[in-house]
């Protein structure tokens, strides 16, 4: 399967859980409990209040090399937007790609996925523990904070 194939496929839709595309177009779901929904919701939330240049996007369907990967929040530039608002799966990777860590995800998942986004053009990919603790990272390394959302908290509250 393709995504706009996920996406148009009526017994796909609603359903209670997120979607994902390995590179062989197999489905991946992934159950979500009630903390990812309130911690996706806060760090949308401080997004739309930090940045005023661009639109918080919650469940960003990214195209990647090993399929399409869904961001919890992403961040995209008005710049950027032009570009991708029109496509089924971003073709571009927002600037800022934000994963809330589940207990089913692995280091070395989370990891390849923010290699994954970075090689599709993220500036910044952010993870976000359970109990709301934020891990900033650009291309190179881990950072202290964020550079794109200096502002950003460290420790989110749901």
């Amino acid at each position: 399967m393709n995504w706009q194939e996920v996406c148009e496929h009526p017994s796909l839709q609603d359903l209670p859980f997120k979607i994902e595309l390995d590179e062989n177009g197999k489905i991946i779901m992934s159950p979500v409990k009630l903390y990812h929904a309130l911690l996706q919701g806060e760090i949308e939330f401080l997004l739309r209040c930090l940045l005023k240049d661009g639109k918080a996007l919650p469940e960003c369907a990214i195209k990647t090399s090993k399929g399409t990967k869904v961001a919890d929040v992403a961040w995209a530039s008005s710049e950027l937007l032009q570009i991708i608002k029109a496509q089924t799966e971003a073709s571009i990777a927002p600037e800022i790609c934000v994963e809330i860590i589940s207990d089913s995800n692995t280091q070395k998942e989370m990891a390849e996925k923010r290699q994954l986004y970075f090689a599709v053009g993220a500036k910044e990919v952010w993870m976000c523990n359970e109990q709301g603790d934020m891990v900033f990272f650009n291309v190179q390394h881990q950072l202290i904070h964020s550079e794109l959302v200096p502002g950003f908290p460290v420790k989110v509250d749901a």
